[in-house]
């Protein structure tokens, strides 16, 4: 039987899910939004909300000296912390010359220009009043915030430095079921390969002590009525992590209105791509560069740490130090990385084995007794033409094919096929083991999904409020029956993607044998030999790019349908969009790859009853054999889709770094004479998107390896 709920803890409850509640919030005295060293009072915070007219920054009062920027990410003040910063940017207007040109043009252009000028403007004024209207309501939840600005000649930056009180901090730790340290214990030593070394008493190069290892905690989900119980509950500074701060600010940042909830107009992602803000990140805790040589190991911070003893690329060979990783990126970075480390390490006996198989092909290549016959033969056999114009040709001119087809098609590699089936068994089975050890060390092992909050979007877009059965509070609600009918209609746009794709295939099809017969059609022996090979690569290079389009096409369109199905909780919702684009790529990548291996040369027919498609004969095998054509169609998708994937992870963002930092350069010119504070070196950097590429393209590479 439920017990009846307070109504205050109901009505707060009400506030945090009910974006547009309009209730009196209680605003301490003593901190304020802050422009410049200008303070502001609440009484000009709470005018200026009722006045759309003038910015909630715009009223304040002069200090007479500023007070001096304490080290650290703090305030001003020294005692409030820096959780998340929120940066914009403001344009100088210029006038344009019209030099050398007639009246009439010159008149012309300057009606166009004002159009464009008023267009502008409206643009600039809606992004505005959105953004206003954002920050009123991140004061009205408690956010404490403080302005900055780095000016030039032609821009302005505004930095907005959002702190989150104790009490923000406390009411939204238990709401996320944060976790809480209850008892110290000792680090457990995880690592089974530095045990099986020291038993064997083999030196093991690749451990490293590293500093500042954090502290392992028994632990339990918060609960403000118990604070007495929790270890530190009396240091309110540092009570919480940093990452634990970031994340409750970022929440209040995705569930913060700033216009109307049916339209979704809610959450700073929202206003990103808007462009009202260009930026919204967390502080790094200080610079990565290692100081001089004369300070301690334990004396780094925890960014330093981790730039020399992990992402140094001298410390390829060392173990990675998970918990450190956990400390400053959170559990589900650390949790990449620990199976990125993990996969590495497995591949190495299946590398092993796999060259010794290949070596093994190119010793005994020799003995492969069809290989001799077909090179020995001369012009001997003649063999049937490929096509109606096409003259016969002898089966000697298959001789360097057949000798390489045997390195994939030779006894090794039925060993070789036995061997990964039950690498990839043992690979799953062991990391199912070592993830449930990281989940239990770290404290994610109790995560139940009927705790998690809705999702930001989720709660603005909700047609109704109902309460939820279980805990007696109302939350937004979106019928079961909608949800199931637009889940129908998104399986039958990811049906029809299915049948694009499916098309695709049967164009490289009729491509590959269009140029295999005007290769064949040109007389040269060179290219009448090697016409399969030709085809094959080229269609398969015009297979990649499709694959590169359709994948990102698709991408974007499955975003769109997960949005659009309304998924409760962010879990819910990750693991809708995953599953979408997981059948897709799967289909995408391996349908040409899994045509050639099991139907491509069974519907060939015989010599005068040929099969045909739209007229044109059915693909047969090429002189080597169907494994070697699959050989090349594998190894060009994945040396192909490697390059592209650096590009994308290296190329790319420096290009984007150093547009950013050129675009900032006339503000730091600017400002030669102070030192840059750390949001502005943080906005200089690229933010990151996600680990869900990264899982797709290893999950895909798993799959190409068996």
């Amino acid at each position: 039987m439920l017990k009846k709920r307070n109504p205050e803890v109901l009505m707060d409850r009400e506030v945090l899910l009910d974006l547009d509640y309009s209730g009196e919030t209680h605003v301490p005295d003593n901190y304020g939004s802050v422009q410049n060293g200008c303070f502001i009072p609440p009484r000009y915070l709470n005018t200026a909300a009722n006045d759309d007219d003038d910015p909630i920054y715009v009223h304040c009062e002069r200090t007479a000296s500023p007070p001096v920027q304490p080290p650290g990410n703090y305030f001003r003040d020294g005692l409030a912390k820096i959780d998340f910063v929120l940066v914009w940017e403001v344009k100088v207007r210029r006038k344009r010359r019209s030099r050398g040109r007639s009246q009439g043009e010159a008149a012309e252009e300057a009606v166009e220009a004002a159009h464009e000028e008023s267009r502008s403007e409206r643009r600039k004024a809606q992004l505005a009043r959105w953004r206003d209207k954002f920050i009123q309501n991140l004061q009205s939840a408690g956010l404490l915030m403080e302005k900055e600005e780095s000016s030039s000649v032609k821009k302005t930056i505004h930095y907005l430095k959002l702190h989150a009180p104790w009490d923000v901090l406390v009411y939204y730790a238990e709401e996320l079921c944060l976790r809480a340290p209850l008892q110290a214990q000792p680090n457990p030593d995880f690592n089974t390969s530095a045990q099986v070394l020291q038993k064997l008493w083999v030196p093991n190069i690749m451990k490293e002590s590293v500093p500042n290892r954090p502290v392992d905690y028994y632990t339990c989900a918060f609960r403000k009525s118990k604070m007495e119980k929790f270890l530190g509950s009396d240091d309110r500074e540092n009570y919480f992590t940093n990452t634990q701060r970031h994340r409750i600010v970022y929440e209040i940042l995705a569930r913060t209105a700033y216009g109307r909830r049916k339209r979704a107009e809610v959450g700073v992602a929202r206003l990103l791509n808007e462009g009202a803000f260009t930026g919204a990140f967390p502080l790094h805790e200080g610079p990565f560069e290692l100081p001089g040589c004369d300070i301690k190991p334990d004396q780094l911070n925890k960014r330093q740490v981790l730039y020399h003893y992990w992402s140094n690329w001298l410390k390829w060979y060392k173990y990675q130090p998970l918990d450190h990783i956990r400390e400053y990126f959170g559990e589900k970075i650390a949790l990449y990385f620990a199976w990125l480390g993990f996969y590495t390490a497995w591949l190495l006996p299946a590398a092993l084995v796999g060259t010794c198989v290949f070596v093994s092909g190119i010793l005994t290549m020799g003995s492969n007794t069809p290989a001799k016959e077909i090179c020995e033969s001369g012009g001997l056999y003649l063999m049937c033409p490929l096509c109606e114009t096409c003259k016969p040709w002898n089966m000697s001119d298959i001789c360097p094919m057949a000798k390489v087809g045997y390195l994939f098609d030779h006894p090794g590699t039925v060993f070789f096929s036995v061997f990964m089936s039950l690498w990839a068994v043992t690979f799953l089975e062991y990391w199912k083991r070592k993830n449930a050890t990281l989940a239990h060390h770290w404290d994610c092992m109790n995560f139940h999904e009927d705790e998690e909050p809705p999702r930001p979007e989720f709660s603005a877009m909700a047609p109704a409020m109902e309460e939820n059965p279980v805990t007696g509070v109302k939350e937004p609600y979106f019928p079961e029956k909608a949800r199931i009918s637009r889940m129908l209609t998104g399986s039958m746009v990811i049906v029809i993607m299915l049948f694009v794709v499916m098309i695709f295939l049967v164009t490289v099809i009729i491509y590959r044998s269009i140029v295999s017969v005007m290769m064949f059609e040109t007389g040269s022996s060179v290219l009448r030999t090697q016409a399969g090979n030709i085809a094959n690569i080229s269609s398969t290079l015009v297979n990649l790019a499709l694959i590169l389009l359709m994948g990102q096409v698709y991408t974007a369109l499955a975003e769109q349908l997960t949005k659009w199905e309304m998924h409760r909780t962010q879990t819910q919702y990750e693991d809708a969009f995953t599953f979408k684009v997981f059948i897709f790529q799967f289909v995408n990548f391996y349908s040409s790859p899994f045509y050639v291996a099991f139907f491509k040369g069974r519907f060939v027919g015989y010599p005068g009853h040929y099969g045909k498609l739209f007229g044109m004969r059915n693909e047969d095998c090429g002189p080597g054999g169907c494994l070697i054509e699959l050989a090349e169609q594998l190894c060009i998708i994945m040396v192909g889709k490697q390059l592209i994937n650096n590009a994308q992870e290296f190329i790319i963002p420096k290009i984007k770094a150093w547009r950013q930092k050129r675009a900032l350069s006339s503000v730091k010119k600017a400002q030669k004479a102070k030192e840059p504070k750390r949001w502005e070196q943080d906005y200089e950097l690229i933010p990151c998107e996600g680990l869900f590429d990264e899982y797709l393209e290893i999950g895909k590479m798993i799959i190409f390896h068996p």
